[in-house]
């Protein structure tokens, strides 16, 4: 077993999990401080003047309807990150349950486990997603989020199905067993910590992903709604000015190409250091 803290020492050794880690807590700072001191990103103070060019005041200058592209970047961060990060926890939960009932439990558990993974494997994601969102007029966030999270765990359970049926057969495992340790006890306190690093690898690459899903689905119109800000629903809506006024579409795409980008570095990063014969 390889402790969670030496994982992640070891991750930020590298270049590029260093880059990784750096851009992507930049990009949550900014979330989480950004609009205390940008103005608010749904204001039109002069609806009339249309969109103006990066400049003093607008630093990345304002939209068609004279909201500031900055503040609505910043908004949108904290909307796709929120929805990233809590979609990417119910998934790895789900996923990890799964996983460890199944490699643990094993037989009929396991077989009726991995055949219900199969079969959702089988399906692609984005069109279970579409199919579903298509229905909804409106979709609220938290409806999004779960939607996301439970369509997201398939691959993540047959990675810890594949880990816990390495881990049962550790001598330490066999140890507890035969203290009489109860199979629960056995899961929580041996097998799901030593399993914790391929799952943290699996659950950072899965952020990127689910940064460009949600994106992808606010382009569509099926993921967040406006007036809430998103980095896909503003390169949507930049779509009528996207001559005249190009940085209303350039600003939103570079930060969810910064975004994803530092997500998979450190978690390429984590990937090496979980498994050092994959670098």
């Amino acid at each position: 077993m390889i402790p969670l803290l030496a994982v992640l020492r070891s991750a930020w050794r590298k270049p590029r999990g260093r880059a990784g880690a750096v851009l992507l807590l930049v990009v949550i700072l900014a979330a989480l401080v950004g609009p205390w001191f940008l103005p608010d990103p749904l204001a039109q103070p002069d609806i009339l003047q249309g969109s103006l060019p990066p400049g003093p005041g607008h630093p990345f200058g304002t939209d068609q309807l004279n909201r500031d592209v900055l503040a609505r970047v910043v908004a949108g961060a904290r909307v796709s990150l929120s929805v990233a990060f809590l979609a990417v926890m119910l998934s790895a939960t789900l996923g990890a349950a799964v996983g460890l009932l199944a490699g643990y439990w094993g037989g009929t558990v396991d077989s009726a486990l991995m055949r219900l993974v199969d079969g959702a494997l089988a399906i692609p994601r984005l069109f279970i997603l579409l199919l579903v969102l298509a229905a909804w007029e409106r979709v609220p966030l938290a409806a999004l989020i779960f939607l996301i999270g439970a369509t997201g765990w398939f691959a993540t359970s047959r990675l810890v199905r594949a880990e816990v049926l390495r881990l049962r057969e550790e001598g330490y495992v066999h140890a507890a067993e035969a203290l009489g340790a109860r199979r629960v006890h056995v899961i929580l306190r041996h097998l799901l910590p030593n399993a914790a690093g391929p799952l943290l690898v699996a659950a950072t690459l899965a952020i990127g992903d689910v940064i460009l899903l949600e994106a992808g689905l606010s382009f569509l119109g099926l993921g967040v709604q406006p007036p809430a800000p998103s980095w896909g629903g503003m390169v949507l809506d930049s779509k009528e000015v996207l001559v005249s006024a190009p940085w209303v579409s350039i600003f939103p795409g570079l930060a969810i190409v910064i975004t994803v980008l530092s997500a998979n570095l450190f978690g390429e990063a984590l990937r090496d250091a979980v498994d050092p014969r994959s670098a």
